[in-house]
């Protein structure tokens, strides 16, 4: 399953996400896939595209990054697949 995670960073904005992304990564559990990610033009966030089992799979990397980070996570389908499904 896939979702759509928009993040809002908080008081430390950009810079304090961008320095620990490159201490420790992007640390995602295992059963996550990053697929890709947009910023948002200003710096204060970013919608990344995951990839899940469910949004429980989730948690231990939003939990990981909650002090700087708020999240919004919303199951997502290709375009293609949902139409095809509607028919």
């Amino acid at each position: 399953m896939m979702f759509l995670v928009v993040e809002s960073f908080r008081s430390g904005g950009p810079e304090e996400v961008g320095a620990r992304f490159r201490k420790k990564g992007r640390m995602l559990p295992p059963g996550v896939t990053y697929l890709d990610s947009w910023m948002f033009a200003d710096g204060t966030g970013c919608f990344q595209l995951m990839e899940a089992e469910s949004v429980e799979a989730l948690r231990p990397w939003v939990e990981a990054w909650s002090d700087l980070v708020d999240f919004e996570m919303t199951p997502v389908v290709d375009s293609k697949a949902f139409w095809s499904a509607q028919s």
